[in-house]
């Protein structure tokens, strides 16, 4: 699989090229929401790690954020999201990363994760340590909850909002932290490399956190990833080390 990880690490690497290169600068916005944005240079992120991974792999097919290429019926299914942290990128937080992932018949096989602006390479795949730029890593050992630094994503809509709010309060006066950064990808990656001890979203897309889901598997933690009923295609998630018991 050595090969499928250095072709996401190559496409994750030219996409933050081009989105540090663009960053601060005048954007054109595509899409405007309550509690999001869609920007123009997300789609060229998608392009350009479409064209580069379809070059490679000519009969994978992709499922991005930004929507799906190539043959839908192959056993390879890339799943992206090109800027993971658009808002944050938007106006001028240095927060935001490209998620990478290949998906075969249904399992995550290989991920990664790139932050371009502090140059932080996560990737992993399976039955492998996960590593941060080279370096294993492994999930923190800390296991009481007061101890604890915890992200709750909030998500972008007001449904999602409205079920995420009762759990930060719930959580807020149990943790050392809780943290809400506005990128689940990197949320992830920080769970897997022990710089938080959970995470959790209770309405998420799957690109958000395909590969983040191997990163932290292969560090020692855990993700209880449950299909939401209600929402199409959007997903609960807890990503923790698996010794905090998150009294949820």
């Amino acid at each position: 699989m050595k090969h499928y990880l250095n072709a996401a690490e190559n496409a994750a690497r030219a996409a933050g090229k081009l989105l540090r290169a663009n960053f601060q600068q005048r954007q054109r916005v595509n899409v405007v929401a309550a509690h999001d944005i869609k920007l123009e240079i997300d789609v060229q992120a998608q392009e350009l790690i479409s064209n580069l991974l379809l070059e490679e792999f000519p009969a994978h097919a992709l499922y991005g954020e930004e929507g799906i290429v190539g043959d839908q019926s192959s056993d390879h299914q890339w799943i992206v999201d090109p800027l993971d942290g658009t808002v944050n990128y938007f106006y001028g937080i240095p927060h935001f990363c490209t998620s990478i992932a290949l998906r075969l018949r249904g399992e995550i096989i290989a991920g990664v994760i790139y932050d371009p602006i502090r140059n932080e390479m996560w990737a992993g795949q399976k039955g492998d340590v996960s590593k941060l730029n080279g370096s294993r890593i492994h999930v923190s050992d800390r296991t009481e909850l007061a101890e604890a630094v915890i992200s709750i994503g909030l998500a972008k809509t007001g449904e999602t909002i409205n079920t995420n709010f009762p759990l930060l309060q719930h959580m807020i006066h149990r943790v050392r932290k809780c943290r809400v950064l506005g990128s689940a990808a990197l949320d992830m990656a920080y769970v897997a490399c022990g710089r938080f001890d959970a995470y959790i979203e209770t309405g998420i897309s799957l690109w958000d956190i395909a590969a983040g889901w191997l990163l932290v598997e292969n560090a020692g933690g855990t993700v209880d990833l449950r299909p939401r009923e209600n929402m199409k295609d959007k997903y609960s998630i807890v990503a923790s080390n698996g010794l905090i018991d998150l009294k949820l």
